[in-house]
Order: C-alpha cells, then sequence, then structure tokens
C-alpha cells in the first residue's frame, strides 16, 4: 500500500537510507498480515485460527551474537562481559550500509510505529522496518499499540531493522558468524541481520530499557511476569525460561498486568509491552487454560508442528525445537489489567525448576537471602532442552535474566533491595522443578500443587503457619499448606535416600558458591552471609 505522507513522514525512512515506494506497507492490520505471510508461503493457519510459522535456522536468540557499540555513551556505562560484547563504532556503519541496502532491494517491506512502556512518563516510540510480514505481526502483539490519532506526527525514538534473511560476512562487520543483533545507543537503533526467530526485537528493546530507566530515570527494570488481586495487591514472578513465569501469572482469579518485563518506579509497576510471548511445548487446555485459548485468530506460533494430514498443532512434538512459542496481544487474556499498571508490589516470587530435588516447592526469604537468591538467578536445565544436555545441569543469570542487562548485576539487585525493604516487600523461593529425588529419579512438582502454594502465600494463609530452617539453604519451609501433603514441603522427607539426599544438597550449595564468587566484591557482607552453608 502507498503511505500516506501525513501519516508516515516520508523524510524519516530517507534518512535511514530505505528508499520509499509503493511496496512498503505501512501500519497493516493483522489480518493483512497473516494474509500477506500466507501468500508468500511462509505460513500456514491452525484450526483455532493462529497463523503457524518457521523462524528458520534460528529457533531462539543468540546470546553471543548480541553487539553493544562501545562509545562514548556506553564505554563506562555497560558492564563488559561474554554476554555485553562490544563491538567498535565502524562496523555498525558497515552493517547498517549492509542492512539497507538490503532491505532496499526487497520488493516488499512492512513498517510499524510502536510503542513501549505502559505508564506515559516512561513511553518510548519505536519504528520497525522488516522483510517479513510475520514479523510485523509479532510487532503488532508484542509491542504497545497507538491509536490512529497518535500516528499522526508520530516521532520513533529508537529504530529496529529486521533483515533476517541478510547474511553478513563476519571478517569485514566484525561479528562471530553470519547473523547478528547490534544495538547502537548513539543512533538509537536495533539491527536484526540473519535471524528470524521473532524473540530477538522484543528482547534488544528489553536491553534499550535495562541501561536507559534506571540510569537515566531511576526506575528498576525486571525480567518478571506481573498480576494484581481483587484487594489490588500485586506480585512479580521472576524466573528464567522454563520456570513458570508465564504460567504462574496467568490466573484467572487475578488480573494479569504482564508476562515479562515490567519495570518499577515510586508508585507502582508497569508493563513494557503489549502482548505476552509464551512457551507452548506440551501446553493444554487443562494446564494453562489462559494460554491455550489465546492460540486463536491473530495469534502467532512459531516452530510447532501439526498431527499428520490435519491443522491441529501437536503441542508435544519437538522434532523442530523445545522452545515453541506463540505471541498474542495482552487482552487476549480474558483478565488483563488495562492499562497494564499495578501498585507497589506486596509479594515476590523467585521462580526456579530445580531438577536435581533439592529446593523445597516454597521457602520464605529474609531480605538478605532474596538478594543473594536475585543476584544468583538459579534454575537447571534438563536432558532435551538443549543439544548436548543429558543430565541436570544448574544455570545461573544474574538477576534473572543477565544477557539482556547491560548494567553491572549490582546496580539491579541494590535498587530491588532498596525497594523490598522501604515497603516491607515478603520475598518466597518457588521449586516448580523435581520432588522426592532428582530428574529421572523423582517427579516434577504438580503444577496444581504450585498454583495451590502460590494462592496460599497471597491469601496470607502461610503468615500463620510453623516454618523450619532448611539446614544447608538456610531458608525458612512451611510445615503445612492447604491442600498440599506436608511431606513434600521438606523436600527431604520426600526422597526415598536421604544420605543421596544430603549428597544432592552439598553439590547444589557448591554451584551457588562457586557461582556467587565473581559478585563477592560488589554485595555487602550482610548478602554474603545468606550463602548456602556447606
Amino acid at each position: 500500500m502507498s503511505i500516506p505522507t501525513t501519516v508516515f513522514p516520508v523524510e524519516k525512512l530517507i534518512n535511514l537510507g530505505l528508499k520509499v515506494s509503493d511496496h512498503i506497507h505501512y501500519q497493516s492490520s493483522p489480518e493483512s498480515l497473516v494474509k500477506d505471510t500466507i501468500r508468500m508461503g511462509e505460513g500456514r493457519l491452525s484450526d483455532r485460527g493462529a497463523l503457524v510459522i518457521n523462524t528458520g535456522e534460528f529457533t531462539g536468540r543468540s546470546p553471543k551474537d548480541k553487539f553493544t557499540i562501545r562509545d562514548s555513551i556506553t564505554e563506562s556505562s555497560v558492564n563488559w562481559n561474554d554476554l555485553n560484547v562490544p563491538l567498535e563504532p565502524h562496523y555498525f556503519d558497515i552493517i547498517f550500509k549492509k542492512t539497507t541496502d538490503y532491505l532496499n532491494g526487497r520488493p516488499e517491506l512492512w513498517a510499524r510505529d510502536s510503542y513501549a512502556c505502559a505508564d506515559p512518563h516512561y513511553r518510548l516510540n519505536i519504528r520497525i522496518v522488516t522483510e517479513k510480514p510475520w514479523l510485523g505481526l509479532f510487532a503488532y502483539n508484542m509491542f504497545l499499540r497507538p491509536g490512529e490519532g497518535e500516528l499522526e506526527g508520530f516521532s520513533p525514538d529508537w529504530h529496529i531493522l529486521a533483515a533476517p534473511g541478510l547474511r553478513l560476512n563476519p571478517k569485514e562487520c566484525g561479528t562471530r558468524q553470519h547473523n547478528a543483533v547490534v544495538v547502537s545507543f548513539r543512533h538509537k537503533m536495533i539491527i536484526i541481520a540473519g535471524t528470524g526467530y521473532t524473540g530477538e526485537m522484543k528482547k534488544a528493546i528489553f536491553y534499550v530499557l535495562n541501561f536507559l530507566l534506571p540510569r537515566d530515570h531511576d526506575v528498576l527494570s525486571m525480567h518478571c511476569s506481573a498480576n494484581i488481586g481483587e484487594r489490588g495487591d500485586t506480585a512479580l514472578f521472576f524466573g528464567l525460561s522454563g520456570t513458570g513465569k508465564t504460567t504462574l501469572s496467568a490466573d484467572p482469579a487475578r488480573r494479569l498486568i504482564g508476562d515479562d518485563e515490567h519495570g518499577w518506579n515510586n508508585n507502582g509497576v508497569f508493563n513494557f509491552e503489549g502482548g505476552c510471548y509464551a512457551k507452548c511445548i506440551d501446553l493444554s487446555e487443562e494446564k494453562e487454560p489462559e494460554i491455550y485459548r489465546a492460540i486463536r485468530t491473530g495469534a502467532l506460533v512459531e516452530n510447532v508442528s501439526f498431527f499428520p494430514g490435519t491443522n491441529t498443532i501437536d503441542f508435544a512434538n519437538r522434532s523442530i525445537t523445545e522452545n515453541t512459542r506463540v505471541s498474542y496481544p495482552i487482552d487476549y487474556i480474558g483478565n488483563a489489567e488495562i492499562p497494564s499498571v499495578g501498585g507497589i508490589p506486596e509479594n515476590i516470587f523467585f521462580l526456579t525448576c530445580d531438577a536435581y530435588g533439592v529446593l523445597p516447592p516454597l521457602s520464605r526469604l529474609e531480605p538478605a537471602q532474596a538478594m543473594y537468591q536475585f543476584i544468583s538467578g538459579y534454575t537447571a536445565k534438563v536432558a532435551g532442552t538443549e543439544t548436548g544436555i543429558l543430565e541436570p545441569k544448574a544455570t545461573f543469570s544474574a538477576c534473572f535474566g543477565a544477557p539482556f542487562l547491560p548494567l553491572h548485576p549490582a546496580k539491579y539487585a541494590s535498587m530491588l533491595g532498596s525497594k523490598m525493604r522501604a515497603h516491607n516487600v515478603k520475598v518466597w523461593l518457588v521449586n516448580t522443578g523435581w520432588i522426592g529425588g532428582g530428574y529421572g529419579t523423582g517427579s516434577r512438582i504438580r503444577l496444581a500443587y504450585t498454583r495451590s502454594i502460590i494462592a496460599s502465600v497471597l491469601d496470607g494463609s502461610l503468615d500463620k503457619v510453623e516454618y523450619k530452617m532448611h539446614p544447608i539453604f538456610k531458608t525458612a519451609m512451611p510445615l503445612s499448606c492447604p491442600g498440599i501433603p506436608s511431606e513434600i514441603l521438606n523436600p527431604k522427607n520426600a526422597w526415598a535416600d536421604k544420605l543421596a539426599y544430603d549428597a544432592n544438597a552439598k553439590m547444589l550449595a557448591s554451584y551457588f558458591t562457586k557461582n556467587f564468587e565473581k559478585f563477592r566484591g560488589a554485595v555487602s557482607a550482610e548478602i554474603l552471609s545468606a550463602a548456602p552453608v556447606l
């Protein structure tokens, strides 16, 4: 479609080095984006009306291929490490020219104006230009959507250029291989080349907000989901992929603020996004009804397979990837909180999938323990989740989101600690992993149990029960919880071989201690005192 210049100023694209033509589709409706995807032979409708696509070579993020331009803005601010990889400014110029030349050579492009941050004080306007209509649908689903009146004179704060079909020359571009995500704070631009994985877009903007909000606005940016109860109580759920962050926040008894990215200012929390991006491996209506019912017309489902001869998605099929995903606008969840804001949190949950069967289903944390667990960001990967993993593997990701933190983790941890103390927030460690033994011996804690535990925290039931200290991790374990067998609340009691439990617990504690060595010089003695006892 032609671009009305009153809505989409031509000079904005020209300044980007992009040619303006009738082959640029601007602000296409979800219906048009679905039709364009099918027309190009790149998608298929499920029997529930969702668009199903394959993202190609990459079915997940590639953290080692994300680069931040090192310049006067970032030189002394970014915590340079294996996840914050610097790229010199002249490489940005090369990659930018290659990207715009490539996009100018495409027969069609799709452009979309969106924004991030539900609190208008921190709104970040974003313009996305891409060669794939399904990436445009992802942007429609995941970012906040301006009203028609807001498009007139829309001025982007940041640009995303997404060219999944472009293969970079690593020697010429300074990259590790042919794909890259390049973030330039000076140019206020994100370039995504060589990968069609949609999540790179949303996480790149999250990375930008994790730099800008704490540094410039004293707002804590968080990798967490959030919901709110009938009496206005807000709860946060931190956790790495696969721990239940999206699942547990989609609670029919509470209103969903958001499932992944939030900010916490002096008034409360606000969602960065306009949609949800849920894992859908083994998805069922019985276990996760809110997410299951959101997979309908307008939703974008990635890298799943169909039952043979049908358009019915086989959610258990892992033949393409374990990391199957669906994106949809947040109002596809029937009890979404619109606008996506809430008050000061009363409860914070740190979710971990402990595949060693060591941690209790629920632990109450003192402030120092909360900071220790937050900085540690522990979960465990199990066989089948990644190539080469044959047995449980402990994984630590600072602040439950290390790949997305441009600043030092101590900055985010310090801000969280201050807010927890100022508002007397209760913090809980929830194990959604194994009980009665590790992976292969024990069993996964039932989702129904975890939901009951969280409900008991939120309704205050667990304020009235007795607690016992874990002998190694020193966290407080409830001795009873409504609807939960008491023998699983203390994990050792659920093991047939008590000596094996002790050995596993000491092994996991040693992993925590070893991981925390790199933070020793940046945290207080109080936080260090919360380490497990070997």
